[in-house]
C-alpha cells in the first residue's frame, strides 16, 4: 500500500508541517523527512553548482569565439554571479563547493553544454580558477 508521500507529495508535506507546528511529534514521518531535510542540502548544493557550471560554460564561449561575443553571454555571467552570491549569502556553508575539485567535477558539463552551442573543441582540463570564474571581468569591446 502506498503511503501519503508517495501518493501525493504536497499534500504529504503540508500534513508534516502541520503536526510539527501542532507539536504532534509522534505522529510525524519521520524516515521521509529526515531523507527530505538531507535533500535539502543537496539541492541548495546543485543550484550553486549549476551556476557555476553556467558560468564556466560561459566564459568558455567568451574566450574561444571571439568574434562571436555577445550582451547575452555577459548578462549570462553576471546573472549567475549574482545568484551564486545571493546563495552564499543565504547559506554560507555552500563555500565549500567553490573549490578546485568541484570546479573540475562540473567543468565536463559545461566543457560539453559549450561545444553543443559552438561545435568548438575545449580543453579537456578547466582552464580557469574559481576565483577567475566568480570574479573576472568580461566586457564587450568599444566599437
Amino acid at each position: 500500500m502506498k503511503t501519503l508521500y508517495e501518493q501525493d507529495y504536497g499534500r504529504w508535506a503540508e500534513e508534516m508541517a502541520d503536526l510539527l507546528a501542532q507539536g504532534r511529534f509522534t505522529e510525524l514521518d519521520i524516515e521521509n523527512l529526515v531523507e527530505e531535510v538531507r535533500d535539502l542540502s543537496k539541492r541548495e548544493r546543485d543550484r550553486l553548482l549549476s551556476s557555476l557550471r553556467l558560468i564556466v560554460q560561459h566564459l568558455l564561449k567568451w574566450d574561444y569565439q571571439n568574434h562571436r561575443r555577445s550582451r547575452s553571454c555577459q548578462v549570462t555571467i553576471q546573472r549567475e554571479r549574482n545568484n551564486i552570491n545571493f546563495y552564499l549569502k543565504d547559506s554560507p556553508s555552500l563555500k565549500r563547493y567553490l573549490t578546485r575539485e568541484w570546479l573540475e567535477q562540473i567543468y565536463d558539463n559545461a566543457r560539453l553544454d559549450a561545444f553543443k552551442e559552438t561545435g568548438l573543441k575545449f580543453p579537456h582540463t578547466c582552464p580557469y580558477q574559481i576565483e577567475e570564474v566568480l570574479n573576472r571581468v568580461v566586457c564587450l569591446e568599444k566599437e
